[in-house]
């Protein structure tokens, strides 16, 4: 689906990725609706826009049903209709095993990354079924096609949007709705910060446990695929060189990340 003249929502719209996905399909002619549970943020990202007109805000938890389709309603009597729909907003987990996480961190999570996901497709699904054409593009992660350690229970909500995405996709085929699951390795964003956790200070001199890729060339990535209908996306060197590490031999690809992984908390 182009987004030249759509109208597409966007969560997770006030800074890293989401914030550039927004300018991004501006730049390419759609109308933007943002979301984020930030109010500063997202006054920021609509200061960046050159066309004030074609982007509005909406202060959002979409981890609150309700709140969720009261928003998808204005959006509607706004724009009379919504094209596209980019679930990007998500958070990560303190950088600790299962056993130490409480239920209260596990089912933040869960209720951001997945039931939030899930409030936004339900919501917004049955309005794209009524466009000539329309899309959903779902961001899973690198850590939803293998485990990362100490990020298990974001890993299981990631994977969760996996198959969630893979259903969508196989539900909606003889329909007008495109679907796209994303898989970003590392970004240059502020997710730790975003999400309440700490991380280990990098000492100087050190070089980073992985190359990021820029928030910039993720959304350009992400709105590329989306353009070509890709059911796929797989962003940065780092998750493609994953995915084909895990796929030759599971157990040798989990080893190699739990050595990257050390000492990042």
């Amino acid at each position: 689906m182009k987004v030249k003249d759509k109208v597409i929502v966007v969560t997770g719209a006030g800074g890293g990725v989401g914030r550039e996905l927004v300018l991004n399909l501006i730049k390419k002619g759609a109308t933007v609706a943002a979301l984020d549970i930030n109010k500063e943020r997202l006054e920021e990202t609509a200061k960046l826009v050159d066309n004030p007109d074609k982007v509005s805000t909406y202060i959002c938890d979409i981890s609150k049903l309700d709140t969720v389709e009261a928003i998808s309603k204005e959006v509607v009597l706004k724009y009379g209709g919504v094209d596209g729909l980019i679930n990007n907003a998500g958070i990560i987990q303190p950088f600790v095993p299962v056993n130490d996480l409480t239920y209260k961190q596990i089912n933040l999570v869960m209720n951001v990354n997945f039931y939030g996901t899930l409030n936004m497709i339900k919501t917004y699904l049955p309005l794209l079924l009524t466009r000539p054409e329309g899309h959903i593009v779902n961001v899973s992660s690198m850590g939803g096609f293998f485990p990362f350690p100490g990020q298990s229970i974001y890993g299981a909500s990631k994977a969760a949007i996996k198959l969630l995405t893979e259903g969508l996709y196989a539900e909606l085929i003889e329909t007008n709705v495109g679907v796209t699951v994303v898989f970003p390795g590392a970004i240059a964003t502020d997710i730790s910060k975003n999400s309440g956790v700490e991380m280990k200070a990098q000492k100087e001199g050190e070089k980073p446990a992985m190359k990021m890729t820029e928030a910039d060339d993720c959304a350009e990535q992400i709105i590329h695929g989306m353009e070509k209908n890709k059911f796929q996306i797989y962003v940065g060197k780092d998750s493609k060189m994953m995915k084909f590490m895990y796929r030759m031999s599971p157990k040798r690809a989990i080893k190699f990340i739990s050595k990257m992984m050390r000492g990042m908390n």
